[in-house]
């Protein structure tokens, strides 16, 4: 069961074929930990075996959507202290009654994607140390991981607690090699999974271009659109020449995709994103009508906010899979 994670933040500044070379030091390469998720799988399958005679309708009443809504104003400021009274909520049309809704500061699974292919350059080192303020700004109790790519992807670092495993384990990669960004993200979603926070987030930090991977954008925007796992994307690059690729991403999660200029926005911009993911805010709605047989289910969120924010924009992964598929 999901919950529903609204992210409402006020800051002024805020795989590929098996021929392939790994170009990434087999050193810095981490095998998964898979004890934890044995158990899950297995608490899963018991779960999803029910009760005898169970009522299917149901369960299919049960199911909560989950959305992550990011909120900004018209300077592109994130928006916070917003109340439940202030959104609404449509599946295919139909209001739906909010059936949770909290603002708690909760720790998250964050999936770091890193590009150290060759077109990335000595924008690598650069773009990672930045990263540092990050964690300057971030919930103590965060749990991360890093995914490294060039033309094919890899688990660098597995979960930890420890800003400095994660700034000490690629700094020092050369960059080099293809680019295999749509299979760095997949696994990255796979294993933002098996975290043990609720709330969960991938950051990528790339130039955007792809050519090597080995799962197609159309598999990785369905995933996207299935997952409760937003993207934010930072544009690292001379000529933003493949921005498009990210705000495809970070679009299709419900997520954001920031293109600093310079290393001081850079800087900036990562403190920005560390607000706003500590910053989220919580909705739930169980659908009005879980038995309707429609594929894809279209889902409107509308803000009704004060009188003197102005205009306010909402980012947030539109509609999810029909239970019954």
């Amino acid at each position: 069961m999901r919950r529903v994670f609204v992210v409402l933040v006020i800051i002024a500044f805020l795989t590929t074929s098996s021929t392939a070379v790994n170009l990434i030091p087999d050193h810095l390469v981490q095998e998964p930990n898979t004890s934890q998720n044995k158990s899950k799988n297995s608490a899963t399958a018991d779960s999803a075996r029910g009760a005898p005679g169970q009522d299917d309708k149901i369960q299919l009443k049960a199911r909560l959507v989950s959305l992550t809504v990011t909120v900004s104003d018209s300077f592109g400021r994130f928006v916070t202290g917003l109340q439940q009274r202030h959104f609404q909520v449509y599946d295919d049309g139909v209001k739906q009654e909010i059936a949770h809704f909290s603002d708690d500061d909760a720790p998250l699974t964050l999936g770091i994607i890193y590009d150290v292919s060759g077109s990335m350059s000595d924008l690598t080192s650069r773009s990672f140390q930045a990263l540092r303020r990050f964690f300057d700004t971030s919930h103590q109790d965060d749990e991360y991981f890093i995914v490294a790519f060039n033309n094919r992807a890899q688990l660098v670092q597995d979960f930890t607690t420890s800003p400095d495993d994660i700034m000490s384990r690629v700094i020092f990669v050369k960059a080099k090699g293809s680019t295999a960004l749509y299979d760095g993200v997949y696994l990255g979603l796979e294993k933002a999974k098996q975290g043990r926070h609720r709330k969960k987030a991938l950051l990528i930090i790339s130039d955007g271009e792809e050519n090597s991977s080995r799962y197609s954008g159309r598999e990785l925007r369905d995933m996207l659109k299935e997952s409760d796992v937003p993207v934010y994307g930072i544009g690292v690059s001379q000529f933003y020449t493949g921005i498009g690729v990210l705000q495809n991403l970070s679009g299709w999660s419900g997520g954001m995709t920031f293109t600093p200029a310079d290393e001081p926005q850079t800087r900036d911009i990562y403190t920005r994103i560390a607000l706003m993911l500590r910053h989220q805010y919580v909705i739930g709605f169980y659908p009005s009508d879980a038995s309707s047989p429609t594929d894809w289910h279209k889902v409107r969120i509308v803000i009704n906010g004060p009188k003197g924010l102005g205009r306010l924009s909402l980012s947030y992964r539109n509609g999810y899979r029909s239970f019954l598929k």
